[in-house]
């Protein structure tokens, strides 16, 4: 047993700059774990950085001054997230607090059209477990009231914290995108000057990531804005927190859409029944998801990501389990970065030429 594993070290652990990339790894998620909430301003703002300097770098492609470009793209980031805190949060909270006061008419309604299924489907259904059933959605609906005044009561206590993050993060946007260049000349300054394996992951990575991660922020607004505007037209109740929920479901590939759909059309057929609103409604959100499969996603992501269906799924549960939205969100960056550094690790690609000549 022994043997075997310092066999298993030699092959993949000899070389230098594997060991120090593996420790590099190791210490940035320890970095993360122990010392995420306290450096998450940090952490924000190199992302929303990242985000938008190929705004920067387009800019600067048409002669426009470095300085210059910095400023414009952060008067844009400025004005976005203005609107985003004055005029759309405020309206998806009111529209979220509307829907929360007409639960009970609507849990009323659903429990109505329950109480018909016994009748109806006798040798299907028992009025006991539809009972069963209506209690126990009252009580989850009791557990989420609670769970929202505990919202609101705690919140009150970290307007402090937002407002230091209003502030925070847009200061470390501009300097990250002003000296993102000389900070990278420094932190590359630390590593060894034969870093050909760290070069062949971050040239393999660079554009994947950053293709991925701005075209993902574009479709979530696009098909947020869309959204709202379809179903403000078309009458629909809560069309800006509807809207919100279908742009954040392109998150989650191949999931995200189904989910996204009991909402909508729940909202759709309480308020019209199944009428041609109802039928207008459910043609419209199917038209957007696919454009946006077709069209939008086509047109963003120039790259694909080579990753399968099955890892791509693995990748969400894993880290937006350890990570929450964020770890949704980076769920795919993160499982091409574990590709490209397994494709990349010295050892390991000759074990596959030793395996494949076998």
């Amino acid at each position: 047993m022994r043997k075997i594993f310092s066999k298993w070290i030699d092959r993949y652990f000899s070389d230098e700059e594997a060991l120090l990339l593996f420790f590099l790894l190791a210490g940035s998620l320890v970095i993360i774990l122990t010392l995420g909430k306290a450096l998450a301003p940090v952490f924000a703002g190199i992302i929303l950085a990242f985000l938008m300097q190929g705004g920067v770098n387009r800019l600067r492609q048409i002669n426009i001054p470095h300085l210059l470009s910095v400023i414009l793209v952060f008067l844009a980031f400025v004005g976005g997230l203005a609107s985003l805190i004055l005029i759309v949060m405020p309206l998806a909270w009111k529209q979220s607090v509307n829907l929360f006061n007409e639960l009970p008419g609507i849990m009323s309604e659903i429990q109505s059209v329950l109480l018909l299924l016994p009748q109806q489907y006798p040798e299907f259904i028992s009025e006991e477990r539809v009972l069963e059933l209506i209690d126990l959605a009252a009580t989850e609906l009791s557990k989420m009231g609670q769970l929202i005044v505990t919202f609101s009561l705690n919140s009150i206590t970290s307007v402090l914290a937002l407002l230091i993050y209003l502030v925070l993060v847009p200061i470390l946007v501009f300097f990250f995108l002003k000296d993102g260049a000389s900070i990278t000349r420094w932190w590359v300054s630390f590593l060894p000057e034969k870093r050909d394996m760290m070069s062949q992951v971050w040239n393999e990575m660079d554009d994947q990531i950053a293709n991925y991660i701005r075209g993902k922020a574009i479709e979530i607004i696009v098909v947020g804005v869309v959204t709202y505007i379809t179903f403000f037209f078309l009458g629909i109740n809560y069309a800006a927190l509807l809207g919100i929920l279908v742009g954040l479901s392109v998150l989650i590939p191949y999931i995200g859409a189904a989910l996204v759909t009991l909402p909508v059309a729940l909202i759709g057929f309480f308020q019209w029944g199944w009428g041609n609103e109802f039928m207008y409604l459910m043609i419209a959100y199917a038209i957007i998801q696919a454009l946006d499969g077709n069209v939008l996603v086509p047109l963003l992501f120039s790259e694909a990501v080579n990753l399968h269906p099955v890892a791509i799924i693995v990748a969400v549960l894993v880290f937006g389990g350890i990570w929450g939205f964020w770890g949704v969100f980076f769920a795919i960056p993160l499982a091409t970065l574990f590709k490209a550094i397994v494709s990349a690790w010295p050892k390991a690609k000759q074990v596959v030429q030793e395996e494949s000549s076998v």
